[in-house]
């Protein structure tokens, strides 16, 4: 929080993900709404693409270093780069430097880079302070600990703190709140069958807390649960963390309709 104790407002680099760019803007337009709330001046680089884990996770290794390159180069001027994804942060700050071992210059680019690359909620948990707004409407939520974020990034209570500044949520905590969705990226495409009995068992697990609303931190594990969820026919909502802490309830959750009021 040095940059916020000088009293000068610290730059961010927003790395708004392709799945929220193309699939979830509004997690993009919450993000940069809470990091402004926290005294920062945000920019959205338009040069950022994907940051290579799908394919470094298919071992294309030579498209990933392409990527790579072009994420630092956006970003390395920056304060800090923030995403509002556990899995794109934890690429950038634990995989970048091991990618570019053998290349002096570009490793020393990435371990900088690495250095002030933040989750959002970690970001906003351990960076800088924030008031969350006040939602509308009152929920019961249960929370679903990402993969990358809690094993790579260490986030767990983060997320929680948080969500205990805003007033009308009550949180309920379910037994496997840490397993695995099942998404995993191209995990889900390579082993359908897997992946489904892995959300199943995860959605079991989010029923019987009795919250009706299912909040994270990763919108590819969201995604995948809201999927699911539809496919079975029940009624629980999903939100990014973001969206809730904004106050921006007013917006369908996850693969939900906006009702026309007649």
């Amino acid at each position: 929080m040095s940059d916020i104790v000088k009293n000068k407002a610290p730059v961010v680099g927003l790395f708004v993900t392709c799945l929220v760019d193309t699939l979830r803007p509004e997690v993009g337009f919450a993000s940069a709404l809470l990091l402004q709330r926290a005294g920062c001046r945000v920019e959205v680089p338009l040069s950022q693409t994907c940051c290579g884990q799908p394919a470094y996770n298919a071992g294309a290794r030579a498209d990933t270093k392409a990527i790579a390159k072009n994420v630092i180069t956006s970003f390395e001027g920056y304060d800090y780069l923030v995403a509002p994804s556990g899995s794109c942060a934890g690429m950038i700050k634990e995989h970048y430097p091991k990618i570019f071992k053998a290349e002096k210059k570009w490793k020393n680019r990435a371990e900088a880079l690495a250095i002030k690359t933040f989750e959002l909620t970690q970001f906003l948990s351990e960076e800088v302070s924030i008031n969350a707004s006040t939602p509308e409407t009152r929920i019961t939520a249960t929370y679903h600990d990402a993969c990358s974020g809690l094993r790579e990034l260490k986030i767990k209570q983060q997320p929680r703190e948080l969500l205990l500044k805003v007033s009308g949520i009550s949180l309920k905590e379910g037994k496997e709140a840490e397993r695995c969705c099942g998404f995993g990226g191209l995990f889900c495409v390579k082993y359908g069958d897997i992946s489904t009995g892995m959300v199943d068992e995860k959605i079991a697990d989010l029923e019987a807390t009795g919250a009706e609303t299912v909040l994270g931190g990763d919108l590819g594990c969201l995604l995948n649960i809201a999927g699911r969820l539809k496919r079975v026919g029940s009624s629980m909502e999903v939100r990014h963390i973001a969206e809730v802490l904004v106050g921006s309830l007013d917006v369908p959750a996850i693969l939900k309709t906006r009702k026309i009021k007649k």
